[in-house]
């Protein structure tokens, strides 16, 4: 009998047991992921930028939210909002400050599914600026399936909206550019 319990305890915890949690890396290669922001420009219209390098994994169980779980690190030299001069701006001393803090990450604490439309809520640490701050964000799920090379893949899209000066940026540029709105497309391949 003790030998049958073992054996039956063994068997539950063999990597099959854990099948549905899947891990994907963003396909930032093919540009199939983005990190993209956008502000208010004196309230009459939107600077949008992204951030051309960055690296993302996250592990998805469609059985079990609790299992889910997402990285992200952003190289933060690489903003560009078209515009040369004022990604200069960005990435001194009155912003980002890329020499002494090169890189923004988040990292999840938990996961937790909304419905069953494929809506998640996000919760997890933000470092930005040397800054840590817990955060919390809904995402959705995009969609799933073959990919035409063999793979397999899983996209989600979220946003989230963040103030500057809770991240130790402090320059003013008025109200209106008090919050900065991210917004995120992450196309995974499972691994």
């Amino acid at each position: 009998m003790k030998k049958t319990m073992i054996a039956a305890a063994l068997l539950v915890l063999t990597p099959q047991a854990f099948a549905a949690a899947e891990n994907y890396v963003a396909d930032t290669e093919g540009m199939h992921a983005s990190v993209n922001f956008k502000v208010s420009h004196l309230g009459y219209s939107w600077v949008v930028g992204r951030f051309n390098d960055f690296k993302s994994s996250f592990v998805f169980d469609e059985d079990d939210a609790a299992n889910n779980s997402v990285e992200v690190t952003i190289n933060t030299s690489s903003v560009d909002t078209n515009h040369a001069e004022r990604d200069r701006h960005i990435r001194s001393d009155d912003f980002l400050n890329v020499k002494e803090f090169p890189q923004a990450s988040f990292k999840s604490t938990s996961v937790t599914k909304d419905d069953d439309d494929g809506e998640y809520t996000v919760k997890g640490d933000l470092t930005l600026h040397g800054v840590t701050k817990a955060v919390e964000f809904e995402i959705e799920e995009v969609g799933a399936g073959k990919d035409p090379w063999g793979g397999y893949r899983r996209g989600f899209e979220g946003e989230m909206e963040l103030k500057p000066a809770d991240f130790g940026m402090n320059y003013d540029l008025g109200p209106a550019a008090a919050t900065v709105h991210l917004e995120f497309h992450l196309e995974g391949v499972r691994q």
